[in-house]
């Protein structure tokens, strides 16, 4: 049976991190803080117009990022190789207080990939999120993405 899709799934993933914006937008600007809870290795910085190689290297995956735009401590965009986009949005919500939204779409494939893709996405965004929470809350790396699939580790 084929699977039709009436609309693209967004992936949306949301949450309250009790630190100031600079802190949580720097978090996924700046490699040295994004890899206590996300991926292994950058190649740089997110800046406007750059390029960037993120590593996974106990999966041996990468994936090689476009910054479309950034405003600083507000949004973040993003284009996977895959093509999809990911948008962050942080909003201040009190002096130690930001929420934070990542928007996940693009997906591409029949209607049962997209799907899948669409899970894994939510699913991934939000440990990313619980993880940085963790981090910048309480100072503890949780290693959830590396723990996620410790059989598929290479």
């Amino acid at each position: 049976m084929m699977t039709i899709l009436n609309q693209m799934p967004v992936v949306q993933a949301e949450m309250l991190i009790r630190r100031p914006v600079q802190e949580v937008f720097e978090a996924f600007v700046d490699p040295a803080i994004t890899t206590k809870f996300w991926f292994t290795k950058s190649s740089g910085r997110l800046e406007a117009g750059k390029h960037v190689r993120w590593d996974w290297e106990m999966y041996g995956v990468s994936d090689n990022v476009y910054v479309k735009e950034i405003e600083p401590n507000k949004r973040i965009l993003i284009e996977s190789m895959d093509g999809t986009a990911v948008e962050w949005i942080f909003t201040s919500r009190a002096d130690d207080e930001t929420f934070v939204t990542i928007k996940n779409s693009g997906f591409a494939g029949n209607g049962d990939e997209i799907v899948r893709q669409a899970i894994d996405s939510m699913g991934g965004y939000t440990m990313v999120l619980c993880g940085l929470k963790a981090f910048l809350e309480h100072n503890m790396i949780l290693n959830l993405v590396a723990d996620k699939a410790p059989d598929a580790h290479v």
